[in-house]
């Protein structure tokens, strides 16, 4: 009896293409997904890390009331981000600094963004970009305006704030302290026993201490509010996209990599102007050179 070749059934031989063409199509893929997700990570890389300056004024208006923004800005502060360096600098400007405020003339630099906001609304911020621009002989490229109400309203999101204090300051004695938001806007705007020098100083305090508190990861929980009380605080320019590779910058530079000058007492020379006003006059020389350290290319 002739044997029979024993053949595979066709069955077969269609299952194990259909496994090669899955394996085949599996990794395609893989492959596609894993292209796609490396080109996102070039993209958000390129945008984080894309070489470019930003140069932001930071302007704290005093109380004003709620139905307008007419103030002046107690508190001004000149900040550049840099990346990819990951260089972050911060410039106190005092209040009672002599300028002359284009349009206008001579007169303290915090009045820049009241007689621009009484003849038209919303142009205070601009005129006081411009002003600073003019005198410092810098580009700013975005503004950030915050009321006093409205700093407060964010260190409470926070759940207070927690700063040590090096030495004594605005009646506190050195060490640890829990401030309120009241207790905290007091304490930067406190004038007893101190000039505009020492508030600048504690501004960049409070300022430190706040980033430094929403870097600890027990207090992240609390970003969603922090973040809604800010938004709802500020007035700003700035683009929504811009946003995200600022608070990256600061996340990349870390708090020891921020650098914090104000225009201290050495810069400027004290004078009482006609009206019996104390103003200090700028020595810009010496100014142009310390904003050129911090802002020059």
């Amino acid at each position: 009896m002739k044997k029979r070749k024993y053949k595979r059934p066709p069955k077969y031989r269609t299952s194990s293409k259909k496994r090669r063409l899955n394996l085949r199509c599996c990794i395609s893929w893989a492959i596609l997904m894993a292209t796609i997700l490396i080109g996102i990570a070039l993209v958000i890389s390129a945008y984080l890390f894309f070489p470019q300056r930003t140069n932001i004024l930071l302007l704290g208006l005093d109380y004003t009331d709620p139905w307008n923004d007419i103030g002046r800005t107690d508190t001004m502060i000149l900040s550049t981000f840099v990346m990819p360096d990951g260089y972050v600098g911060l410039l106190s400007i005092p209040r009672d600094l002599w300028v002359s405020i284009p349009g206008i003339g001579g007169n303290r630099i915090n009045t820049a963004h009241y007689f621009a906001e009484s003849q038209q609304a919303g142009f205070g911020p601009v005129k006081a970009v411009e002003t600073v621009e003019q005198n410092f002989q810098v580009d700013i490229d975005h503004f950030v305006r915050i009321r006093f109400e409205g700093f407060k309203e964010v260190v409470n999101a926070m759940g207070g704030l927690d700063i040590y204090l090096p030495e004594p300051m605005a009646g506190y004695p050195a060490g640890e302290h829990h401030l309120t938001g009241n207790k905290a806007l007091a304490f930067t705007r406190n004038r007893l026993g101190s000039d505009d020098f020492f508030r600048m100083a504690r501004g960049q305090l409070v300022l430190q201490a706040i980033y430094q508190q929403m870097l600890k990861p027990a207090n992240w929980i609390k970003i969603p509010s922090f973040l809604q009380a800010f938004s709802a605080a500020i007035d700003s320019d700035v683009p929504f996209w811009l946003w995200p590779r600022l608070i990256f910058s600061l996340w990349y530079t870390g708090l020891d990599g921020i650098d914090n000058k104000i225009i201290t007492r050495e810069l400027t020379t004290p004078y009482i102007t006609d009206s019996g006003a104390d103003v200090l006059l700028p020595r810009w020389e010496m100014i142009h050179r310390l904003v050129n350290d911090m802002f020059g290319d």
